[in-house]
């Protein structure tokens, strides 16, 4: 959750899609040339074992099932093992020419379901003065105008597992975008306090589906090298339409901002049909054919895909015997440590405050004594450049490094903010109180959208199994929107108890955000989902 920028908005706006297409193409390409040629030279060990070290470290270099059971399952050492094992580089066929045409063209369109959350996270803000006026709601009903965004996307994150694994990504993201557009009409048909609910609650569905939905699939279609990139751009895109409604919503009257949500809702709606279904959802319900159609597309016409289907194929057979997923399954020992991680990252995403700030940001601005539009708009300019920036690193620098970097600075920022309420309320150095503020609710967003921000959906994406992938990702999920609903409520609250003590707490969660990172988190960068999935299993 989070959010957005500069002159690339009047573009986004014209087509999230085809800006989407220019962004991931440019970053996918950098991140290729940099890691595609010398990643499978690397020593096989790197001597660390533990949550800093590469997953692929934490038991074997490679997924290298037992001996051949002399048939064509499982239990037979794959293509891809066995070159590796014999020093030959593995199967590369997505890097083929023109084999990221596909990848790129799908995640554009996938990530205008991230325009789309942006879009309503960002909508509140810069609406409140012309809501309040218009509808005549007190500060209480803004209040909950606000946060009954949360309380629909709960119910969305309860559903959006489900649906994804019985009607498919892309049916899925489908269905969210009617929904979407339903909500925002509903917003701007609206006569009284109920209609705005309605309607919110609505857009809530319809995010708290799209925010599960969107990095699976990216995480599904993406080459491992660059997947870290791709789905960092689900952030990018939320920070695109938070920063579009922020900018935008200065210059309209809250009625017609709507019209920045209805785009993007459409053009998803109209772009599912022009690109394949996620190969390994095809593969996990027995479409075999649509299965090699679609990793065909994606990799490549001209690529050899026999490897990765293969291997794909063997780990979906792998855990076709087990027993069907249940809640209860979560809590088993080997799958306790990924829930922990991927809840954990989420909680503590929330503790940061984020969308305290994404809510009430003209609010706090205000508060602070400094311009609330002119505030909103500076965090619409630097988040999108940022967040970028943060794309290019994730499949260089890796996740681990950029969450704590990340929450290095949300900590800064925070306390930078904290220390602004603080003089104020002293009295002391007043004519600074507005740069301070200004300057920390800067530094928290820049840190947030570099690590905080996209990092912890991106490891949600990666380290569940296919079998568990619908509830745990649903878990995480509503985890996620509880968290968000609890502090966007609450900070009303808060700020009437202690504006200061309200930002120093927020800082506080993120100290401990840095702790739980260092001792917890693994590093996946640079692995298949498989692979992944070997490595967490030897850990156990």
């Amino acid at each position: 959750m989070a959010l957005p920028a500069p002159p690339l908005v009047a573009a986004t706006l014209r087509s999230p899609a085809t800006a989407s297409a220019v962004l991931l193409r440019r970053h996918a390409a950098a991140s290729l040339s940099f890691r595609c040629r010398w990643r499978w030279q690397r020593s096989a060990v790197t001597g660390r074992d533990g949550p800093g070290a590469p997953l692929a470290t934490r038991g074997a270099r490679w997924l290298r099932p037992a001996a051949p059971t002399g048939g064509n399952g499982v239990g037979g050492a794959t293509p891809t093992a066995a070159g590796a094992a014999a020093g030959e580089a593995p199967y590369r066929g997505s890097e083929g020419k023109g084999s990221l045409r596909t990848v790129l063209l799908a995640t554009a369109v996938a990530v205008c379901g991230s325009f789309v959350f942006g879009t309503c996270v960002g909508y509140s803000a810069p609406a409140q003065a012309g809501i309040v006026s218009d509808i005549g709601l007190s500060n209480s009903e803004y209040g909950v105008f606000a946060s009954v965004l949360t309380i629909g996307a709960m119910i969305g994150a309860l559903t959006s597992g489900r649906l994804a694994d019985i009607l498919g990504r892309k049916m899925t993201m489908r269905f969210a975008a009617v929904v979407g557009i339903l909500g925002w009409l509903t917003v701007y048909f609206a006569k009284d306090a109920m209609g705005l609910y309605a309607g919110r609650i609505l857009l809530g569905y319809c995010t708290g589906i799209l925010s599960y939905v969107v990095p699976v699939f990216i995480s599904e279609i993406a080459p491992k090298d660059i997947r870290g990139g791709l789905a960092t751009s689900n952030q990018l895109f939320i920070c695109s339409g938070c920063s579009a409604a922020y900018i935008i919503g200065a210059l309209l009257p809250w009625r017609s901002l709507v019209v920045v949500g209805l785009i993007p809702c459409a053009i998803l709606l109209v772009g599912l049909f022009f690109i394949p279904e996620s190969p390994r959802w095809l593969a996990n319900v027995g479409r075999e054919k649509e299965f090699t159609a679609s990793l065909q597309k994606f990799r490549g016409k001209d690529s050899d895909i026999s490897e990765e289907a293969t291997e794909i194929k063997g780990y979906i057979e792998s855990i076709s015997t087990l027993p069907k997923a249940r809640i209860q399954d979560l809590f088993q020992s080997k799958n306790i440590y990924a829930v922990t991680v991927g809840v954990g990252l989420m909680i503590f995403q929330q503790l940061g405050g984020i969308n305290a700030l994404g809510f009430y940001a003209s609010y706090i601005f205000s508060s602070a004594g400094f311009s609330g539009k002119l505030g909103t708009t500076l965090i619409g300019i630097i988040q999108i450049p940022i967040t970028l920036f943060g794309a290019l690193l994730m499949d260089r620098s890796g996740r681990r490094a950029l969450l704590l970097v990340s929450s290095s600075g949300t900590f800064l920022g925070c306390f930078l903010t904290g220390l602004s309420f603080y003089c104020k309320a002293q009295g002391l150095y007043s004519q600074l109180v507005p740069t301070l503020a200004l300057c920390g609710i800067l530094v928290y967003y820049a840190a947030y959208s570099v690590g905080m921000g996209p990092v912890p959906w991106v490891i949600m994406s990666e380290i569940f199994s296919i079998d568990m992938k619908a509830i745990a990702g649903s878990l995480v999920t509503l985890v996620s929107w509880i968290g968000s609903f609890a502090i966007s409520y609450s900070f009303n609250f808060l700020m009437d108890w202690n504006p200061a003590g309200t930002f120093f707490l927020f800082s506080a969660a993120s100290l401990v955000t840095v702790l739980f990172v260092a001792k917890l988190v693994p590093e996946t960068k640079g692995r298949t989902l498989e692979e992944i999935q070997a490595s967490l299993k030897a850990s156990n």
